[in-house]
């Protein structure tokens, strides 16, 4: 028997503005209010709001904290300074992902790091793990319950935080501030998951909807919704993101993802799946995630097998939607690098279609 899905903070919230629910990684998530399609172009034209508080924080802290993420993750960490963050795949040895994460600083030696929900449990082990075995002195919380996050995409983003009275002119991509709402602190980021400008805010649960409200109030004359998992998905496939399990997994490395500039293979500490990852840059990958379009209204899910034009196996869809900008199917693929310059197939309700390899992001 499985366990029920857990609610986010703002549950009532959602139901009171007609979400349609559905079990996401544990957590009963709103997948759309109007349509996938409405909502989608409405963050491509003008502004949509996101509840994502499933998402997991994490707070590190100690003398040692630099060096450590510096360690476990592939990116550059020790140069990270106060209201700054950056993104980093987190190997295994194996140069397999554990997860894809972004980190922040708030301070020197302490920093928040947000996780995928659905990883959350995995990676608090995993890190843990790592600070036993390398015995460094840093001290590692789950506050994921302590946090809401609201993620406000779209041209018009900056306008509608201005609006509400936060000044954002001066938040650069991947800056981040803390300003005031209501007597309470709410860290502004500068980042996101769709491909537009926009920004991420942390608060707590009891801020949360109050903040929700005063976003909607503020932006519905620029055009403002609230938008579901299914535009998100739509969204970040478009913009060429990849998602935890599909485009990345402890089988996708990074550079076999397209995310070889996340890895700093000249920074000073060794990192977690170095060697396994400089042996694949140096041997050649043996496949690679591309992305593509597909003519047609079928579109090609998860799983399917990608063929070459003799019908040899050579590949499989990690991700497929419609794109409501390209207006087509568009999805994204493993595929055996010797394979990359034949023409590749799939087979919808037993029609044959070719892949039209596009390079990320699509809406571009």
């Amino acid at each position: 028997m499985t366990d029920p899905a857990k609610n986010i903070p703002l549950q009532a919230f959602h139901q009171q503005h007609g979400a349609r629910f559905v079990n996401f990684g544990g957590w009963n998530m709103p997948v759309q209010y109007t349509s996938i399609l409405e909502e989608h172009r409405v963050v491509r034209q003008k502004a949509g709001l996101f509840d994502v508080s499933h998402m997991g924080e994490f707070f590190l802290s100690g003398s040692e904290a630099a060096t450590f993420l510096d360690r476990l993750l592939v990116n550059r960490m020790g140069q990270l300074t106060e209201g700054k963050a950056v993104y980093s795949p987190m190997c295994d040895a194996t140069g397999g992902v554990v997860d894809d994460l972004i980190v922040y600083c708030l301070k020197k030696d302490h920093y928040l790091i947000c996780v995928n929900a659905s990883n959350r449990e995995k990676d608090y082990a995993w890190m843990q793990a790592r600070i036993r075995e390398w015995e460094v002195s840093v001290e590692l919380d789950d506050r994921s319950d302590d946090y809401a996050l609201l993620a406000l995409q779209g041209p018009l983003a900056a306008k509608i935080l201005t609006d509400i009275g936060w000044t954002v002119s001066g938040l650069k991509r991947f800056g981040h501030q803390e300003f005031n709402f209501q007597g309470e602190s709410v860290r502004v980021c500068r980042t996101g998951y769709t491909g537009e400008d926009g920004f991420e805010l942390y608060s707590s649960p009891a801020a949360a909807e109050k903040l929700a409200s005063k976003l909607l109030e503020c932006g519905q004359p620029s055009g403002l919704q609230l938008c579901g998992l299914g535009a998100r998905d739509s969204l970040r496939l478009e913009a060429g993101f990849p998602l935890y399990g599909h485009e990345l997994s402890d089988k996708i490395s990074p550079l076999m993802a397209g995310l070889a500039w996340t890895v700093k293979f000249d920074k000073a500490q060794d990192f977690m799946g170095k060697v396994a990852l400089a042996s694949q840059q140096q041997k050649g990958l043996s496949h690679q995630v591309i992305h593509f379009t597909l003519s047609g209204k079928r579109i090609a899910r998860e799983g399917t097998p990608v063929r070459s034009a003799d019908g040899d196996t050579v590949g499989t869809v990690l991700s497929g939607s419609y794109s409501p900008t390209c207006e087509c199917p568009i999805g994204s693929a493993l595929i055996a690098v010797d394979a990359l310059q034949e023409a590749l197939m799939v087979d919808l309700r037993k029609h044959s279609v070719q892949l039209r390899l596009k390079k990320a992001p699509l809406h571009k």
